[in-house]
């Protein structure tokens, strides 16, 4: 069982020695708990800062799942929540702003969360390629379990004809990325009834599961979609653990740096 990580803990657990890895060639690769969405979010800031400053020189990839939570973007979205919040609070889901594009979705257990944060312009990336690579990464990964997903003209992330199974939404600061992709694979999609993903209506969201009927290990699909990782953007994923992230990676502190 993973442990939950909180917003108060994350200034503890960032900062990193760049010897260790060497030039920009490598994703640092770090496979996390399930963590609260402001946790991330205070997480990722504290990569993109320490990647602006050259306090690390490589990119770095987080993968997680995160609690019930709806989110939306930076433009808004919260219109499109078609739930009362006192009564999404009884049923244990909170709702937060994103510096993110795009609007309204879901994120619970068993959604594959993943959080690239890349310095575009050290990897010549603009931002449409970089989107199309993401939903490549997730075509790919549905594609080894015998799931057929493609993209729709004009509507970021992947779809199954016409059921969403995965999501994108990123930001931009600096020209480092950050958020990043959702891929459905044992999600419970009840939620997903209660707001208009993305804004749009009349649409059916899915998941691996609904798709083959049956429950796909999420640790399987992680493995697969790093897999895809290295290979769409031809960089080498060096895993860092948890213990291992805490332990060594404390030369110097985001904060000492700002």
């Amino acid at each position: 069982m993973f442990n939950r990580i909180e917003k108060g803990q994350v200034e503890k657990m960032f900062s990193y020695d760049s010897q260790r890895t060497g030039s920009g060639k490598s994703f640092l690769n770090m496979e996390l708990p399930v963590m609260g969405y402001g946790a991330a979010r205070d997480l990722q800031k504290n990569i993109v800062a320490a990647r602006k400053g050259k306090i690390i020189n490589n990119d770095v990839v987080l993968w997680l799942e995160h609690p019930p939570v709806f989110t939306y973007g930076k433009h808004g979205g919260i219109d499109n929540l078609q739930m009362d919040l006192l009564l999404l609070g009884k049923r244990g889901i909170s709702v937060e702003q994103s510096e993110r594009g795009g609007n309204i979705t879901y994120h619970g257990p068993g959604q594959l969360v993943v959080y690239p944060i890349i310095d575009l312009e050290e990897a010549r990336l603009d931002v449409p390629g970089f989107v199309r690579m993401l939903e490549e990464v997730m075509i790919r990964t549905a594609r080894d379990f015998d799931v057929e997903i493609q993209r729709r003209q004009g509507k970021p992330g992947v779809w199954v004809d016409y059921r969403k199974i995965g999501s994108i939404g990123i930001a931009i600061h600096k020209g480092i990325s950050f958020h990043g992709m959702a891929l459905n694979v044992n999600l419970d999609l009840m939620p997903f009834e209660w707001i208009h993903p993305c804004g749009l209506t009349n649409i059916t969201m899915s998941s691996l599961k609904k798709e083959l009927s049956k429950e796909v290990e999420l640790e399987k699909v992680r493995k697969r979609a790093q897999f895809h990782m290295a290979s769409i953007f031809v960089r080498k994923l060096v895993m860092i653990s948890n213990d291992e992230f805490v332990s060594i990676l404390k030369k110097t502190s985001i904060e000492a740096a700002a």
